[in-house]
């Protein structure tokens, strides 16, 4: 797959993978004792995490885009042409998801010029530092998120 996967639509060893990857080229923040939460030094940390993911989705789209002009193929085994069409499928859902990921990416970097940004948008609550590192488009606390999807779970029962 893409050097960065979606967070938000992932399977969960795929979302491990992706962790480990932001984790390999950012390594987590540690705040100093004492340090208040949400300050410059960590505003610009998440800053240039989430500036860095949307630069390469924007790059992975791009290169999609440019390989599957050049990859356009008509082959005359209906085998080979449907082959074709589900790889072409599956690529363009995993773009799709990736264009929901920057639009979080971007609504994010939005709560950070706001100094909305690392706050529970539900309780108002600190959402934490480990939670942002794990999940920088995170929205909610973990006790917000817990009590949505298991909401969502009733409703689809």
């Amino acid at each position: 797959m893409d050097s960065l996967l979606n967070f938000a639509f992932c399977p969960p060893e795929l979302t491990k993978m992706a962790e480990e990857y932001l984790h390999k080229q950012f390594p987590p923040y540690v705040p100093k004792k004492g340090e208040e939460y949400m300050n410059p030094k960590q505003l610009a940390h998440f800053k240039k995490i989430l500036e860095t993911l949307k630069a390469e989705l924007l790059e992975d789209i791009e290169k999609t885009v440019h390989t599957m002009q050049d990859e356009a193929t008509v082959f005359a085994d209906p085998n080979d042409r449907a082959s074709q069409e589900s790889d072409i499928a599956l690529e363009l859902r995993n773009r799709d998801r990736e264009r929901k990921l920057i639009k979080k990416i971007d609504e994010s970097l939005a709560r950070i010029e706001s100094g909305e940004y690392g706050y529970c948008e539900s309780c108002g609550v600190e959402i934490g530092l480990k939670r942002l590192e794990a999940r920088p488009t995170a929205t909610l606390c973990i006790d917000c998120k817990e009590i949505e999807e298991r909401r969502e779970k009733q409703m689809a029962k």
